[in-house]
């Protein structure tokens, strides 16, 4: 699978995301993904989820350094002391050394970033995390990380997917070389049944889905994360990988509402 180099690490161009798997379900869905071939599993402490990931990864025979491993710490955990705290139960649930990309996984109204890229960089430096970075970060919020702070930001993840413009955010990261980690690539499944994908679909023998990711992932320096638990969706989503988008698709695509943000609970910064 093509992957995408940033701070020194390389990461798969599509992955598993787990939000909202729990338990065996978790544990079997990341094992049968990596059977299918996925190398990049995508977890947070939030989703409750890490052990069962964990469980997984002992389980299966795939080399750990061929593996990509993702996590990330909760907004009201970014004093240093309490980042040292999550991270150190992170590790311990994954049953891991070290992961490959830490994330911030929301920003805090009263964060302090020079103290929190502080507590990251010295736990990369430790070599228990490959690198670093943050979700859910505006320009603003990015320009303060990487310009006053500088910070080594590896990616920011966002929810970006055909129905919701991110192009400013997009702008910004690729003015640095930073790629965007799509998450909700499907619009909580409102693209898997949109009529102009389904229309693009019928063309190409695929799926509004696959359409969906493979529009996503012809982006430069665009991964994405979908959440998939059965292994019938797991075989999809890489099946996109095999799906050639034309210009009319590309057209119809960019023709489409792009206002519909499906993750902004209240603690959300102000959107760009």
């Amino acid at each position: 699978m093509e992957s995408l180099t940033t701070q020194g690490i390389q990461i798969p161009r599509l992955g598993l995301g787990t939000f909202k798997m729990e338990g065996d379900v978790c544990r079997s869905a990341v094992e049968s993904a990596i059977e299918l071939g996925y190398r990049h599993i995508d977890t947070a402490t939030r989703y409750g989820n890490e052990a069962a990931v964990g469980e997984a990864l002992a389980n299966i025979s795939v080399p750990r350094g061929d593996l990509h491993v993702t996590t990330k710490v909760w907004h009201d955990q970014l004093a240093p002391d309490a980042i040292r705290r999550s991270f150190d139960a992170s590790l311990k649930n994954l049953r891991l050394d070290y992961v490959d990309l830490y994330l911030v996984h929301w920003p805090s109204p009263n964060m302090n970033l020079h103290a929190i890229f502080e507590t990251l960089a010295e736990l990369q430096a430790e070599g228990r995390t490959r690198a670093i970075g943050v979700c859910n970060f505006t320009v603003d919020l990015l320009r303060q990380a990487i310009e006053e702070v500088g910070a080594p930001i590896a990616c920011n993840q966002i929810e970006f997917h055909a129905l919701l413009d991110q192009t400013p955010v997009r702008s910004y990261l690729a003015s640095k070389s930073i790629p965007v980690v799509a998450y909700c690539p499907l619009a909580q499944g409102k693209l898997t049944a949109h009529p102009a994908m389904v229309e693009i679909g019928k063309k190409h023998n695929a799926s509004a889905a696959q359409v969906a990711l493979r529009w996503l992932l012809d982006q430069d320096g665009v991964l994405a994360i979908p959440k998939a638990s059965r292994v019938e969706s797991q075989q999809a989503n890489l099946d996109a990988l095999k799906v050639k988008l034309d210009d009319d698709d590309r057209r119809a695509i960019a023709a489409l509402p792009k206002n519909e943000r499906c993750v902004s609970p209240d603690f959300a910064p102000a959107w760009d």
